[in-house]
Order: structure tokens, then C-alpha cells, then sequence
């Protein structure tokens, strides 16, 4: 902008979107991504064929670390997924130590953010969030190892990209829609954090998650028994599933959160609990908002 001859340049705050494409809601769009999920999925087996110091509980607390990140820098809600899904393709190929691990998981940040983000988080912001743990120079020496691992493709199918085919045709009240979305979303964390969801592809958990949603804030018509039935056939049908395989995955979802949410209160002593603590249980990710 051009003022009194003088430059004048600021950054928009928030930074600017864009608006719903409906194209992007045709059932072609969907095909694709199906065809697409397959060829993103890691190795269900890599901690058995491949790492040799990595386990799964050191996977699950990097997880939490990088979730704790994506909240800390307000991340868009896709960047959290795509960072742990080039994380479990590239442990599915190639063996590294534990002191590596963290270094790993922030490169997979760094390449999720650049993907997904207008202002993607910094280096120098990793490497403040790790406790200096390592260097820019390794960070840059990763991110170029883990790119020709997985042949410069990081640009994977996740369950998010579902969440617009699934929610859409539900025709849910807009307050009512964003809570389900918001469910959804955590249920879609909780899956990326735990190991066990490895082995489903993104489409089922997108669709077990938008499922589970419904079913806990009991949305629809509570007099007709079979409603949340039709909803489950539905979504297995747009995904092209038997819908027992997906009413199993939803109760195993169910199960995981409701260990979660468990472990979670244990963890918390009621009588310090600060009305700031109340009000902080907002994000989408928080387990303690979800309805069982």
C-alpha cells in the first residue's frame, strides 16, 4: 500500500483461508482418495522387522511431545497427523537410535508444517521446544534424509481429509456439527497417538471417529434404535467396508479413549484442579471433553 509515497507492508492476522470448495465434495474426490490411502500406509509390523532400540511406548511419548508442539504453535489440525504418518513411513524403513527419536519427530513437524501451514514453525522453534537437544544443522541433515527415504511424497492421504465427505452428508445443525467435527478430531488424535491404530487405514479411522462422534453426543433420533446403525452402514459403504470391521474399529476406539480418559483423571489431583484448568480443556485434542 501506497501512502504519501511511502511503502507500507503488514502481515494479515489471522491469516487468511480459503473458502469451501463443494468440488472438492464430489464422490470422485473420495475415489481418489481411497485409491490414494494405500500408498501412505507404514508397516504394521516395524517395530518388530525393523527398530531395534525403538518401542512403542518411546513412539507414544514422542507423539504426545509433537502433539504438545502443534497446540503450543496453534497448528492447523492436519499438520499433527501428516507429521505422525511421514514419522511411521520412514521408521518402517530405515532403523534408528532412541537419541535420534526426537530429532526424527521434529523433522516430521517441520516437513508437515511446510505442508500445511502460511507460516510454517521455525527451526529454531524446534529446536527451543526440544531443550537444544540438537543442532539447525541436524535438523536441515534429517529433513533431507528423511525426504529421499520417502522419495520427496510427503504429501499423504490422513484421516482429516475424509472428515468433509463423512460430515457433510450428515446434515447436522451448524453448533451441533462443529461439536461432532471437534469430537472427531480428538478421536482422530487419539488414533495417531496409539500404535495400535497403525494397521487401519486413514478412511476407516476418519469414518470409525466420525461414528463414535455421533453416537456419544447422541445426535439423531434417540426414539429409532437402528439410527446410529444406518449412520455406521453409511459410512462403510462410502468407504467401501464391511460395516462389522468398522463397528469394531469404532469400539476399539471407544476402549482406547475411555483407558485414556481414565489414565488421564488418575493423573489429576482433584483438589488442585484450578477453574483455569476447567477452562483450558478446550482444544480439540483434549480427551477430557469427550462423551462416552
Amino acid at each position: 500500500m501506497n501512502l504519501g509515497g511511502q511503502l507500507l507492508c503488514w502481515e494479515a492476522w489471522p491469516v487468511p483461508r480459503a473458502n469451501p470448495d463443494p468440488v472438492l465434495l464430489e464422490s470422485r474426490v473420495l475415489s481418489e482418495l481411497l485409491a490414494a490411502e494405500e500408498r501412505y500406509l507404514p508397516s504394521p509390523s516395524y517395530f518388530q522387522c525393523v527398530q531395534k532400540e525403538v518401542r512403542p511406548p518411546m513412539r507414544r511419548v514422542l507423539a504426545n511431545w509433537m502433539l504438545e508442539v502443534c497446540e503450543e504453535q496453534n497448528c492447523e489440525e492436519d499438520v499433527f497427523p501428516l507429521a505422525m504418518n511421514c514419522l511411521d513411513r520412514f521408521l518402517s524403513l530405515l532403523s534408528v537410535e532412541k537419541r535420534q527419536l526426537q530429532l526424527l519427530g521434529s523433522t516430521c513437524l517441520l516437513l508437515a508444517s511446510k505442508m500445511k501451514e502460511t507460516n510454517p514453525i521455525t527451526m529454531e522453534k524446534l529446536c527451543l521446544y526440544s531443550d537444544y537437544s540438537f543442532t539447525e544443522p541436524e535438523l536441515k541433515a534429517m529433513e533431507l534424509l528423511v525426504l529421499n527415504k520417502l522419495k520427496w511424497d510427503i504429501a499423504a492421504v490422513t484421516p482429516r481429509d475424509f472428515l468433509p465427505h463423512f460430515l457433510e452428508p450428515l446434515c447436522i445443525a451448524g453448533a451441533k456439527k462443529h461439536l461432532v467435527r471437534k469430537h472427531t478430531e480428538t478421536f482422530i488424535a487419539l488414533c495417531t497417538n496409539d500404535c495400535n491404530f497403525i494397521t487401519f487405514p486413514p478412511s476407516m479411522i476418519a469414518a470409525a471417529s466420525v461414528a463414535a462422534s455421533v453416537a456419544g453426543l447422541r445426535i439423531g433420533n434417540l426414539e429409532d434404535p437402528t439410527f446410529h446403525l444406518v449412520i455406521t452402514e453409511h459410512l462403510a459403504s462410502a468407504i467401501g467396508c464391511d460395516p462389522d470391521v468398522l463397528r469394531a474399529c469404532q469400539e476399539q476406539l471407544e476402549n482406547s479413549l475411555q483407558s485414556t480418559i481414565q489414565q488421564a483423571q488418575r493423573s489429576q489431583d482433584p483438589l488442585v484442579k484450578t477453574v483455569e484448568d476447567v477452562e483450558r480443556a478446550s482444544t480439540p485434542t483434549d480427551v477430557l471433553d469427550i462423551d462416552l
